[in-house]
């Protein structure tokens, strides 16, 4: 029986001081884990290109192998949650794993070292994401599920532009010594860790003696019902339009920001999508996900088209802001719309398949973007991006007759 309760009683249950102290927790978690690896990965396309003499096509092969390998790690690693019912332990080793590996990175000479690093890195994402998702799913109210996810995503954002920044002030301060600076992204790493150990509490889980099955079940996949698969393909389509990121840094490079300022793109990329995914999850929380969805994705269109014709590094930067918006519009509302489309019990299955599909598709959107921009310059890579993106956009006006939760319901 459910107890109803007054718009008084019910707009004192929201806004960020009833999000529970676990999401915050994990959201300080995200904050300082990005730090040490925007640190790292805002001078890393540089690194690569202009000290170890990689090519764009080989800065996709890195970047798309590593977020393909950490997609399948989620799988298992969200399956797994669901048959253990202890997500906490996962995301521990998860982030664990991440931040030992960090030291790699400084102590890199060569190409095929980067690449190692990279790839541990990512399997350390790849066992702690799909976890992690599904434990705020757990923990969040039902009726702050959209803002519980955006919360999440600002904090791990502002991790993503504070280390950027922090790059900016190291290069100057050091030198342009890139290895010192990728020594101190170190530090953070570890932080994120003890957070995660001390102040993240697991909901308790209950099975029954009956319940211990096989990890993997099709009739799980079943369950998921059409609009979840439906889900999946559209974000999908919509990761291999949103290739890497380090495109953007080569972008600016090419324009003629000077390699102490280049980090400076993953500041105003990240500030911007920092300071939009809390409201969109808010937002999304009282009216139709998909249509904010549909506002993002129209934002990416035009942040491609932008970058393609640029010809100075303010119209290089203002495509880099709507790169930012579209991020902070989408990035938390698929994972909200996730959450919806699935049974608690099988949501880090859910999570890890979802990856598992977006994480393929970014490797291909990886590879496209870098043979492109070898044989016919940035301008093919950030046109085809768009055109792709239209592509996912037709999928989502799609979801309008699937049946997919437009807002959260309360779960009984």
């Amino acid at each position: 029986m459910k107890i109803a309760h007054s718009d008084g009683e019910r707009a004192a249950a929201t806004g960020l001081r009833a999000i529970p102290k676990s999401i915050w927790a994990l959201g300080f978690v995200s904050l300082f884990m990005d730090t040490s690896s925007e640190l790292i990965h805002s001078l890393l396309p540089v690194f690569l290109v202009s000290v170890l003499g990689a090519s764009a096509l080989s800065v996709g092969f890195i970047e798309g192998v590593a977020e393909a390998t950490a997609a399948i790690t989620k799988v298992f690693s969200g399956t797994l949650s669901d048959y253990l019912g202890k997500r906490k332990m996962l995301t521990v080793i998860g982030y664990g794993l991440a931040a030992v590996t960090k030291p790699l990175f400084p102590l890199a000479g060569s190409v095929a070292l980067i690449f190692t690093a990279r790839l541990i890195d990512r399997i350390g994402k790849g066992i702690r994401g799909a976890p992690r998702d599904a434990l705020i799913g757990d923990i969040a109210p039902s009726h702050l599920r959209g803002a519980c996810y955006g919360l999440r995503q600002s904090l791990d954002t502002v991790g993503a532009f504070a280390g950027p920044l922090l790059a900016i002030a190291f290069m100057v301060l050091l030198a342009n010594d890139i290895q010192a600076v990728f020594w101190i992204a170190v530090i953070p790493a570890f932080i994120s860790v003890a957070i995660l150990i001390f102040a993240v509490k697991e909901p308790e889980t209950t099975r029954s003696e009956g319940e211990t099955r096989s990890p993997i079940r099709v009739q799980d996949l079943r369950r998921m019902g059409a609009a979840y698969w439906w889900l999946v393909i559209v974000g999908a389509v919509l990761a291999m339009a949103r290739f890497s990121e380090a495109f953007l840094v080569l972008r600016a490079e090419n324009i003629g920001l000077s390699i102490a300022l280049v980090p400076m793109v993953f500041v105003v990329l990240n500030a911007v999508y920092a300071a939009s995914a809390y409201p969109a999850g808010t937002l999304s929380d009282r009216m139709d996900r998909r249509f904010i969805l549909m506002i993002g994705f129209v934002v990416l269109i035009v942040a491609d088209v932008v970058l393609a014709l640029a010809t100075g590094i303010w119209l290089v930067m203002a495509g880099v802001v709507l790169w930012g918006l579209h991020m902070g519009l989408t990035q938390g509302l698929l994972a909200a719309m996730v959450a919806d489309a699935t049974p608690p019990k099988i949501r880090g299955t859910a999570f890890g398949i979802f990856n598992l599909a977006t994480g393929l598709a970014l490797l291909g959107g990886n590879l496209i973007a870098g043979l492109l921009w070898d044989h016919y310059g940035p301008f093919a890579t950030f046109f085809v991006g768009a055109g792709i993106t239209a592509v996912a956009l037709a999928g989502l006006v799609a979801l309008q007759g699937s049946g997919l939760p437009v807002r959260n319901e309360d779960e009984g």
